[in-house]
């Protein structure tokens, strides 16, 4: 059974949700709105996420955005939109339900989503085994492939993971990747860094390689897995 974040602005149905799906055996955390999400994404580990779409101040959009996680989304919306749903979609949701719906049904979903979990999890262990040491760096398409998987990266993405594969094992600080790949010094409140390790990471989970081959150190900067 799956440990559940859920996100949902409504109490009532925030409630209704939880009792279900603790009825079926999961576990599950609340988040009252996004920024609340985001913040219990970011610290915990949940098996599945299932965020609302339409929430005050910031939205299930915003929220798919700014996770760093590959973890399994299921989104809700009150709306049968389709530019919703492929926006979800688009931005990395792998399930999309109309409120209202039943709970068969979405017991039915979140068993497919646990057995794509499973199956990823297993390929990502594999891959892990190999404890990936070579990289094949195209600098003409700034394609990177890692065994037989390839991802396509932007040039500032491409030369940002070969900087830090090139120095894996250290800790490079966020200044010193600044300056030597974005070339400017690092502003107080400027967030591209973090953007582009961001659409890294999510590539690579596209792609079913691990996300944290790029990890954050709290406080220091990120470094590449050995």
């Amino acid at each position: 059974m799956s440990k559940i974040l859920l996100v949902d602005d409504d109490p009532l149905f925030r409630t209704w949700l939880a009792d279900a799906l603790i009825a079926h055996g999961h576990e599950v955390e609340c988040a009252v709105n996004g920024f609340d999400g985001l913040a219990r994404i970011r610290a915990g580990s949940p098996d599945v996420i299932m965020l609302d779409l339409v929430m005050p101040q910031m939205d299930g959009f915003e929220v798919l955005k700014a996770r760093e996680c590959s973890t399994p989304v299921m989104m809700f919306s009150a709306c049968d939109n389709e530019d919703d749903r492929i926006m979800g979609y688009q931005l990395g949701a792998d399930d999309f339900l109309s409120k209202p719906f039943s709970i068969k049904e979405l017991i039915v979903r979140l068993h497919a989503l646990e057995r794509r979990l499973h199956s990823n999890c297993t390929t990502q262990s594999r891959i892990e085994q190999t404890q990936i040491k070579s990289v094949n760096f195209d600098e003409t398409s700034y394609r990177i492939t890692i065994g037989n998987r390839g991802v396509d990266l932007t040039q500032t993405e491409f030369r940002l993971f070969k900087y830090l594969f090139d120095r894996k094992g250290e800790v490079i600080t966020k200044q010193e990747l600044q300056r030597s790949v974005l070339q400017k010094d690092l502003g107080r409140f400027d967030r591209n860094l973090d953007m582009h390790i961001s659409n890294t990471r999510r590539k690579l989970a596209k792609t079913s390689l691990p996300r944290n081959l790029i990890n954050t150190v709290r406080g220091q900067g990120y470094s590449f897995t050995v």
